[in-house]
């Protein structure tokens, strides 16, 4: 938020918060479609991507196929798995999202978080925003292990994250408790599937929306934000008012 002003007004702004999971193909395609519907908005949104694992106990990599892994899980036989795929795969080629599910290597997600934190803090929502993007790219595109150290360091490097400080964060536990605080964040407001994009933590959007419906939800809070900042904007009008008259 700005700050009021005698006879000014605030300047509103939009706080998103979006919590997903790195390795969550429907997260892939929220992320390029948000991204859409932030282009196609006029006004001020901060956004911030919050961390939430869909298998915490998922192992660094998985062994064996993952269509079959994924056919015994949610007890659809291989076929229909790999028509549910496709069917995704090609809701995101119209968005402009390539994704190759005969190269995904699925993983824990963990240290991907903690990664996604430190960019928060070396550069904010832009910095963050484009190490997300790189690592949907070398998850879903190019086939990157999502749990491996090793492609983790070089795709967060090649992203803008300085080496030194990659190396430190997956060398230690530093950003664990940011992790594991967005995730009872997520708790708290009732989160249970990803993506979900909270703005200005008064409304909820669940799933990968339209981009048109993902605008219509700016538009709401950021007119509920402009209607703050007009009262604000009256309330230092009059105090400043009122200390004029004092003055006099």
């Amino acid at each position: 938020m700005g700050i009021a002003v005698p006879g000014g007004r605030l300047s509103p702004s939009v706080k998103l918060e979006i919590w997903s999971d790195v390795a969550c193909p429907w997260c892939a395609l929220g992320t390029r479609r948000i991204a859409a519907a932030l282009a196609a908005f006029p006004h001020e949104v901060e956004v911030r991507y919050r961390s939430f694992e869909l298998d915490p106990h998922a192992p660094r990599a998985y062994e064996g196929d993952r269509t079959q892994r994924l056919s015994a899980k949610i007890g659809a036989d291989v076929p229909q798995v790999r028509a549910m795929e496709q069917r995704l795969a090609d809701l995101a080629a119209a968005d402009g999202l390539e994704i190759r599910f005969d190269r995904t290597q699925d993983g824990n997600t963990f240290d991907a978080h903690r990664l996604l934190h430190l960019a928060w803090d070396l550069g904010g929502a832009e910095l963050q925003s484009q190490v997300k993007s790189a690592l949907v790219t070398a998850l879903f595109r190019d086939g990157e292990p999502i749990g491996s150290v090793e492609a983790l360091r070089r795709v967060a490097v090649a992203a803008g994250l300085p080496e030194a400080d990659v190396d430190r964060v997956l060398g230690s536990a530093e950003y664990t408790d940011a992790v594991r605080a967005d995730e009872e964040t997520a708790r708290s407001l009732g989160i249970s599937g990803v993506p979900f994009y909270v703005l200005d933590r008064r409304y909820g959007v669940s799933g990968a929306q339209s981009v048109e419906v993902l605008v219509q939800a700016l538009e709401q809070a950021w007119s509920e934000s402009d209607q703050e900042s007009d009262q604000a904007s009256g309330e230092g009008s009059a105090q400043a008012g009122t200390s004029s008259g004092n003055a006099r």
